[in-house]
């Protein structure tokens, strides 16, 4: 395969994350220009929340690490978070000096296109922008494991592209992480798999009026992994099970014209972090691996992937 090639598949594979960046990207400021503060903060909330549970997915699809020798795979994980009606609509406030100050129910980025218009003193009126209809929001990312060296793995996944003609800018995620045999310590007939580990990652998108970038996101999540292995060395089922502790936090800076004069407004989500289960299914095949799983959480979300390699 040549490099083109290789590269014009990865890309294929990340086109989710770009397409979804894309549209919290240029389309996503011109709605948020009417905001600041609390209602930018509504605004965005389920899809900031739903970005965090997904790039916290993807530590695992095993909890069996090999004590030594060469192995390595190349990893095309899925994830998708579903939104409920509750996250379609917030308490926003007018801005600007409307008067008389009024509330609305009016939509987040997840819910309806309609705007909701109230109207003020002198047949002034306000508009809350709609949203973008997401039912749900998915990610794509590959990634490679490599190891292993004393029953320990590197997990590294990288994505950097300028989307041009899209408006956007710049997109990147860059993550790495390690996981550690821990069933060694128990004696050869200690009856599961298990691991330990973490991921560390780092997600740009857009670029806003002064040059900066529109979302920066910080995400890491650290846990246990549980499984047990049945069939033959080459051909296999595992049914496992994990518990982690997942940290996201999001900065977003963007042109607002909610005081009458365009400016750019710096807006952070307070760190969050919440416990998550995950229970799945790994299917072995020589050197090919597919798995599905479930994850219990702030946001409940689906995952799955498919894994190349020598394992």
């Amino acid at each position: 395969m040549t490099l083109s090639g290789y590269t014009t598949r990865v890309m294929l594979v990340a086109l989710p994350i770009i397409l979804a960046a894309s549209v919290a990207g240029a389309g996503l400021e011109d709605q948020l220009a009417v905001y600041s503060g609390d209602n930018a903060e509504g605004y965005l909330g389920p899809l900031v929340e739903a970005i965090g549970a997904n790039l916290n997915n993807g530590l695992f699809q095993s909890s069996l690490i090999p004590l030594t020798g060469f192995n390595a795979g190349f990893e095309l994980w899925g994830m998708a978070v579903w939104f409920s009606d509750d996250d379609e609509t917030f308490k926003a406030r007018t801005e600007g000096g409307f008067n008389p100050r009024s509330s609305a129910e009016a939509s987040t980025v997840v819910g309806p296109g309609e705007a909701v218009t109230v109207t003020g003193e002198g047949g002034t009126t306000f508009m809350f922008p709609g949203g973008f209809s997401l039912n749900s929001f998915a990610l794509s990312i590959p990634q490679i494991r490599f190891g292993s060296y004393r029953g320990t793995e590197g997990i590294f996944r990288y994505i950097t592209t300028d989307l041009g003609d899209s408006e956007l800018g710049d997109l990147s995620l860059v993550g790495f992480g390690l996981r550690h045999n821990i069933s060694q310590y128990f004696g050869p007939d200690f009856p599961l798999s298990m691991a330990g580990g973490f991921l560390w990652q780092r997600f740009k998108a857009g670029t806003n009026e002064d040059g900066g970038d529109i979302f920066k996101s910080t995400a890491w999540t650290i846990g246990l992994q549980a499984g047990k292995i049945y069939g033959n060395r080459l051909t296999n089922l595992e049914p496992y099970a994990g518990l982690s502790v997942d940290s996201h936090a999001m900065d977003v800076a963007f042109g607002s014209e909610s005081e009458g004069a365009s400016s750019i407004v710096d807006l952070s989500f307070d760190p969050t972090r919440s416990l998550r289960l995950t229970l799945g299914l790994l299917a072995r095949f020589a050197i090919v691996r597919a798995h599905a799983e479930y994850n219990v959480g702030k946001r409940n979300s689906f995952a799955f992937g498919l894994a190349f390699g020598k394992f």
